[in-house]
């Protein structure tokens, strides 16, 4: 059962342009660079890097044949990040990649000179990448995934699975999402209060902490989980969703897990980030500057339920709830 929800957070979607449009192609290779805290093994992370040579290439940029692509996968290893972006910057590349907040982060330590696309990233003003969504004024510019409400969201919608909820805590590793307290937490405080429910400030920064952390949700009744945007909570997903299940958790994720196990997610559209990024990969390429490109954001919004994680957790899912997913797992 498939549905689309159409949301406009900055007043529009994210522009496409006509190829014919487009001025003539450069006659010598261009060279991008891409740094992703993902696993080069992730299915997320190779169906959305298809997704943008796709785009590329139909917009006239075909890799072997005037495009040069440089992957770097640093497995979420802060070291490793901070190496891999000293190496790309030091290629000189036409332009750069960036998955998310700690990339964007090394590599505008290395330069404030070459071009910058981003995608996963929560807080670009206040993470001193860009100026304004509408005037990023820098050498990034790219793809902001989340908005401070859409926590609420999830607040709201794991209460309307779980009406006895009362104590949610709220999952992220302060090393890798240090914009949370900042940019999320005030509107997480907001929802709890207005849906009678106690927060918890379930912070972790090893793989070790996240059993004591779904413990301490776990240790009263009507315990819930709220995993926050974090390329931490992403690369151990697989985990935390067993973990949730061991203990009954009910647990809400902001990345579209459900097929794995995970009882509800709502989440962007993995499907518009990427071939964005090569829009703009292309603009760049062809004279424009990203301090003139709006930072945009996601229009469409998936929500899924895992029937079967619900009936073990001995949920009954509401039927309003049913209908407006995009999609249900029996």
């Amino acid at each position: 059962m498939r549905r689309r929800e159409f949301i406009t957070l900055l007043g529009g979607a994210a522009a496409t342009w006509p190829v014919a449009a487009r001025a003539q192609q450069p006659d010598h290779p261009r060279r991008i660079g891409s740094l992703t805290t993902f696993d080069e093994s992730d299915p997320e992370a190779q169906t959305g890097y298809a997704a943008f040579r796709k785009r590329l290439q139909e917009l006239g940029w075909v890799v072997g044949r005037n495009l040069k692509i440089d992957y770097r996968w640093p497995r979420a290893n802060p070291d490793r990040i901070r190496d891999y972006a000293a190496e790309l910057v030091a290629m000189k590349p036409d332009a750069l990649i960036a998955v998310t907040t700690p990339v964007v982060a090394a590599l505008q330590q290395e330069t404030r000179t070459i071009p910058i696309v981003f995608t996963a990233v929560s807080d670009p003003i206040g993470s001193g990448f860009i100026q304004s969504l509408a005037h990023p004024g820098g050498n990034a510019t790219g793809w902001s995934n989340y908005t401070p409400a859409l926590s609420g969201k999830r607040v709201e919608m794991l209460k309307e699975i779980v009406p006895s909820v009362s104590r949610i805590g709220f999952l992220f590793n302060p090393i890798t999402a240090p914009y949370v307290t900042g940019y999320y937490m005030q509107d997480l405080k907001a929802a709890a209060t207005a849906f009678a429910v106690e927060p918890i400030i379930s912070v972790v920064h090893e793989e070790t902490d996240l059993e004591t952390a779904v413990l301490e949700v776990a240790r009263k009744p009507n315990g819930g989980l709220v995993v926050m945007p974090d390329t931490f909570t992403f690369r151990h997903r697989t985990l935390i969703i067993a973990l949730a299940d061991k203990h009954r958790v009910p647990a809400i994720y902001p990345y579209p897990v459900c097929r794995d196990g995970g009882l509800v997610s709502y989440a962007p559209d993995p499907g518009e980030a990427y071939p964005f990024m090569a829009e703009y990969i292309d603009r760049i390429l062809r004279g424009e500057k990203p301090a003139d490109l709006p930072v945009q954001a996601p229009t469409r919004f998936e929500t899924a339920v895992n029937l079967k994680t619900a009936k073990a957790l001995g949920l009954t899912v509401p039927q309003t709830l049913l209908v407006s997913a995009d999609e249900v797992i029996e």
